[in-house]
C-alpha cells in the first residue's frame, strides 16, 4: 500500500457515540489521517440508540441538551477535517503488523493504520426485552423512548427502577393521560431525586410490583400487575415502556492482546492500553479514579489523540496549540491559506 492509498490511515478510531466522535474531529484538528468505524447505521452509540430525546443536563456549556442535538453538533464538528467514516461496519479484529495495525472489517475489507483508538462504550448493547410481553413489541409496547410526541393522551406503564425509566416517566409525564411506574423492588437504582420529583410531577410509583401479563387487540390495551400483598391490579395503558437495564456482548479485546478489567481496556494516564500505539477511552477504558460521563470521555478523547500524535512523531509537541489559532481552525472557519499540516509532515 502506498501512503496514499485511501486504506492507510495515521489512526483508526472504532466508535462513533459522542466520545468517538469527538476524537475524530481531534485527530483531524491534529492534523492526522483519520477513518472512523462504527457499526450502528448511524452516529450516537448508545444516546442515539437509547435516549435521543432525554436531556443532559452535564454537558460543558449546556444547561440541558438533548441527545439527539448533541450528537447532531458532534457530527458536524467531526466531519470538519474530511475523515472518512464507515457505518454498519463491524470491526472485527485488530492485529499488530510490524510497526502498524490491521483492522480486519465486516465485507472481507481491512485498513492499515498506525494508531488506534478504542470508543466502543460498552460493546454491542440492545436493551433486555420484558420477561412477559415482549410479544408485544412494536404494538405499543417500545423499549426506546425516541418521539414523546408518539404518546400524547396516552395512558403510559413505565416498567424498570433505573434512571432511565425515571427520566422517561418524567418526560412522558407532560403529554401523557397518566404515567404509572412498575418496579418490582422497594429500594430504586434511579437517583433518589429523580424519584421523588417523579412523585411530586404526578406519577403514580408501584414498588414491589411485577408485570404477569400485557393483553389487547391489536395493539397494547392494558397490563396486569402481581402487588407485593399478592392481589393484582390491571392498569390501562397504550403505551408499555421497558426499561429494565441493557445486555452487552462480550469483548473482543483480550482476543486483541489488551489488558482488561471487568471487560474494559486498562489504560495509563496517556489513555494508551497494554499494547502501544493502541488508546481507549470512554466506557471502553478504565483506570483508577475513573468517572465514566460523557464529559469525562471528551478530554479523555483529546488526551488520547495528542499522545497518539507523538507516538506517530516522538519530535511533536503533546500540546498542540490552541483551537483560536487561525492555522490549526477547521477549514470552513479558517481566514487564511495556511494548510494543515500532518503528523508525517505532509500537507493535506
Amino acid at each position: 500500500m502506498s501512503v496514499d492509498d485511501p486504506l492507510v490511515r495515521d489512526v483508526v478510531v472504532v466508535g462513533a457515540g459522542p466520545v468517538g466522535l469527538f476524537a475524530t474531529y481531534y485527530a483531524g484538528f491534529r492534523g492526522l489521517r483519520v477513518t472512523s468505524v462504527d457499526a450502528q447505521s448511524e452516529a450516537g452509540g448508545q444516546v442515539t440508540a437509547l435516549y435521543p430525546g432525554k436531556l443532559i443536563h452535564d454537558v460543558a456549556g449546556f444547561p440541558a441538551v438533548t441527545g439527539r442535538d448533541l450528537v447532531t453538533g458532534l457530527l458536524a464538528q467531526a466531519k470538519e477535517y474530511g475523515p472518512r467514516m464507515l457505518f454498519d461496519t463491524d470491526v472485527l479484529a485488530v492485529r499488530a503488523a510490524g510497526e502498524r495495525f490491521e483492522v480486519d472489517l465486516s465485507g472481507d475489507r481491512t485498513i492499515s493504520t498506525r494508531t488506534v483508538v478504542l470508543a466502543t462504550g460498552v460493546g454491542g448493547i440492545h436493551p433486555r426485552p420484558l420477561p412477559v410481553g415482549h410479544e408485544w413489541y412494536g404494538r405499543g409496547l417500545v423499549y426506546v423512548v425516541t418521539d414523546t410526541a408518539a404518546h400524547t393522551d396516552h395512558d403510559v406503564v413505565v416498567v424498570g427502577g433505573g434512571d432511565s425509566a425515571l427520566d422517561w416517566a418524567l418526560q412522558l409525564r407532560p403529554v401523557a393521560h397518566s404515567v404509572t411506574l412498575v418496579h418490582r423492588r422497594r429500594s430504586f437504582r434511579a437517583h433518589e431525586a429523580l424519584v421523588d420529583r417523579a412523585a411530586r410531577e404526578g406519577v403514580e410509583i408501584l414498588t414491589e410490583a411485577e408485570v404477569t401479563a400485557v393483553e389487547g387487540d391489536h395493539r397494547v390495551r392494558q397490563v396486569i400487575l402481581r402487588l407485593g400483598d399478592g392481589t393484582t391490579r390491571e392498569l390501562p395503558a397504550d403505551s408499555v415502556v421497558g426499561a429494565l437495564g441493557l445486555l452487552s456482548a462480550p469483548t473482543p479485546f483480550p482476543s486483541w492482546g489488551l489488558e482488561v478489567h471487568q471487560r474494559k481496556a486498562m489504560v495509563d494516564s496517556r489513555m494508551q492500553t497494554s499494547v502501544p500505539g493502541i488508546f481507549a477511552v470512554g466506557d471502553a477504558s478504565t483506570y483508577l479514579g475513573k468517572v465514566s460521563l460523557i464529559v469525562s470521555g471528551f478530554g479523555e478523547a483529546a488526551t488520547a489523540v495528542n499522545n497518539a500524535a507523538v507516538h506517530l512523531d516522538p519530535a511533536l509537541a503533546l500540546m498542540p496549540g490552541h483551537s483560536t489559532d487561525d492555522d490549526l481552525a477547521p477549514p470552513s472557519s479558517r481566514t487564511g491559506s495556511i494548510p494543515v499540516v500532518r503528523a508525517s509532515g505532509e500537507q493535506r
